[in-house]
């Protein structure tokens, strides 16, 4: 039986170190695994920084369910913690995430498919949103903001595994790739942050 995209969430919600990451089926119930980050531990690296891109509004609101904005979208949560070079957790770090939309347009006269949250005491935080459409010239993709708090700012861009036009996109960088899981009628997109 395949887990559903609300299974997962409540799962990373209440774990008490780092989220879930995959699943695999044990008979009629899922396991959850546990994987720790790539990104932190191995030489002190934060995230790679990519451009904000042009579409980029400052005073997003606070929002954590940017699928509300986009009823007709394919659903997925994106997920993840803010964790610094060390590994430990982030608490109250700011995450800002803006998006095209099914379509492949952005809403700039407005808020649509943009928002910002704060990391939970442990570091967590997640969006509910939709997968963007592609548009010219450029692959699926999430712009992100990510600061813990008194630090810098860090811009870069999420991608999806497999996308036929990652490898066309000049942007497109594979250090991040989400880890993305397919439940029962939508999709988890795991990243963690190093900042």
């Amino acid at each position: 039986m395949q887990p559903t995209r609300r299974s997962i969430l409540a799962a990373f919600i209440s774990a008490a170190t780092l989220p879930v990451t995959r699943s695999h089926p044990a008979g009629a119930q899922a396991r959850l695994v546990l994987e720790p980050t790539p990104e932190c531990g191995k030489g002190g690296e934060p995230t790679m920084a990519q451009t904000e891109g042009p579409y980029f509004k400052p005073d997003a609101p606070f929002k954590r369910d940017l699928a509300v904005d986009a009823p007709n979208g394919e659903r997925i949560t994106l997920a993840g913690f803010v964790l610094d070079v060390g590994c430990q957790p982030i608490p109250k770090a700011l995450v800002q995430l803006w998006h095209a939309d099914e379509t492949g347009a952005y809403d700039n006269a407005g808020f649509r498919l943009r928002g910002y949250q704060l990391a939970d005491d442990t570091g967590r935080w997640w969006f509910s949103t939709i997968v963007p459409a592609r548009y010219p010239g450029r692959t699926r993709h999430y712009h992100i903001k990510v600061q813990k708090p008194g630090g810098r700012i860090i811009t870069t861009q999420l991608y999806f595994p497999d996308d036929p036009l990652n490898r066309r996109d000049g942007l497109f960088d594979p250090r991040l790739l989400m880890r993305i899981t397919d439940t029962a009628g939508d999709r988890f997109g795991r990243f963690d942050f190093v900042v």
